[in-house]
């Protein structure tokens, strides 16, 4: 049975950078694609980012791109989410999550319990 557990949030102020990450048990992270999601108070779900399993790929919500990195270390069964330049608007509860499709926003099969991510002003 596949299970992700998130850590790395907290509370920081804006502009500073975090480092989320997400470990796979149960399963050989190579196996899956792995993506990052976020929901902010209020807000459904919205996707953040993705990376195929080689991590030869990725792809960023546009709201993202350019402040984010996804990245995953297979040996480690660990992927990562480098948040820099954090905005307030940034402020969500991260979950990671496992396909064994494509990469892909869509479709993810296991996903994580969360980690809380507030940015202050």
């Amino acid at each position: 049975q596949v299970q992700l557990v998130e850590s790395g949030g907290g509370l920081v102020q804006a502009g500073v950078s975090l480092r989320l990450s997400c470990v796979l048990s149960g399963r050989t992270l190579s196996t899956y694609t792995m993506g990052w999601f976020r929901q902010a108070p209020g807000k459904e779900r919205e996707f953040a980012a993705a990376i195929s399993k080689s991590g030869a790929y990725t792809y960023y919500a546009d709201s993202v791109k350019g402040r984010f990195t996804i990245s995953r270390d297979n040996a480690k069964n660990t992927v990562y989410l480098q948040m820099n330049s954090l905005k307030p608007e940034d402020t969500a509860v991260y979950y990671c999550a496992a396909t064994v499709g494509s990469l892909t926003m869509y479709d993810y099969d296991y996903w994580g319990q969360g980690t809380q991510v507030t940015v202050s002003s």
